[in-house]
């Protein structure tokens, strides 16, 4: 059986590539992006650079495939998406040919990785804001443009399985970081930046980092070891509706600092950037769902998924000095 994983050379589609070779799966990662610019690149695979959002690419692909991880996208933290909304909208050209090329491959399985940004704004605009359950995605007021193409991919999941017979599988993935991941250059999320701006104020002496925003606005963070356990779950169940895929621990910025202040050992002072992108005041993973299916729910705690990730990110700052 061979399992392929689109956007192997992204952080989310590294770890779940490692992952089903630690279990001695065959399997194929595909990323757009140049072998040497792939976070991990795994020797035991068999690695392809090739463009999912191109239907012949698309079908080579998933040639003599079982399964499809579809995690392809064009995506990033809140920075890159507020500022790129035609440019993550396309990534329904990717979901669309990749779901196509499943039907005509005969796989027998596809997961499409959704987001929570597929949740309706007016049920996150405080940051002490009730977890979010699966039914709140409508009526549809998703995040603009990622949001919207996530939401619509989800429905074209659904009709692949009622009309064509592919057994896809979609999670909602809440706000994924850990190490080998994006740190710097516009597209990393907030435990990434945090990290670096925390690693970089220890490494130079100067405790001084800009925050976006004020700092109370509120999210839930997820362990990357918790996301490739519950996405390989998600794809074998039988639950065929999205559910939420994300850790229920709720902190705000500010408070991630503080964790980060700990785990490195020192005090930052803190310039907020109030014009800077900020996405929804509050968001949280509702597990009920989750729990009730797998009899489980991540619960790598912030703390302990932060020290990794810090330790991580701090070695390779410091490299270069």
């Amino acid at each position: 059986m061979v399992i392929l994983v689109t956007g192997a050379g992204g952080f989310i589609g590294g770890h779940l590539v490692g992952e089903l070779l630690a279990q001695g799966k065959s399997v194929r990662g595909a990323d757009v992006k140049p072998l040497s610019e792939w976070y991990q690149v795994h020797e035991g695979a068999e690695n392809l650079v090739a463009d999912c959002a191109d239907p012949v690419q698309a079908h080579k692909m998933s040639e003599g495939t079982e399964e499809i991880y579809n995690l392809a996208a064009d995506m990033g933290g809140m920075g890159f998406i507020e500022n790129n909304k035609a440019e993550c909208m396309l990534s329904v050209l990717t979901s669309t040919n990749m779901l196509v090329a499943a039907r005509d491959a005969g796989t027998k399985r596809f997961f499409y990785s959704s987001s929570a940004c597929v949740y309706a704004g007016d049920k996150q605009t405080d940051p002490n804001v009730t977890a979010l359950k699966e039914a709140d995605a409508y009526p549809a007021d998703p995040e603009d443009g990622y949001g919207w193409e996530k939401l619509f991919s989800e429905r074209m999941a659904r009709h692949f399985r009622e009309d064509y017979g592919l057994e896809t599988r979609v999670a909602r993935y809440h706000n994924v970081y850990g190490p080998e991941g994006t740190f710097e250059g516009g597209r990393e999320k907030a435990p990434a930046a945090l990290s670096r701006k925390i690693a970089e104020a220890k490494l130079s002496g100067k405790h001084t980092i800009d925050v976006w925003g004020d700092g109370e606005q509120s999210r839930s963070f997820m362990y990357i070891d918790d996301c490739v356990r519950g996405s390989q779950e998600i794809l074998h169940g039988e639950n065929i509706e999205p559910v939420n895929l994300g850790s229920s621990e709720l902190v705000t910025i500010n408070q991630m600092i503080g964790i980060l202040e700990e785990i490195a050992g020192i005090k930052v002072e803190k310039e907020h950037d109030l014009t800077a992108p900020q996405g929804v005041r509050g968001r949280n993973s509702d597990n009920t769902m989750f729990h009730s299916i797998y009899g489980w729910e991540p619960s790598i705690t912030l703390h302990d998924g932060l020290e990794r990730t810090y330790g991580w990110i701090y070695d390779q700052i410091k490299s270069r000095y």
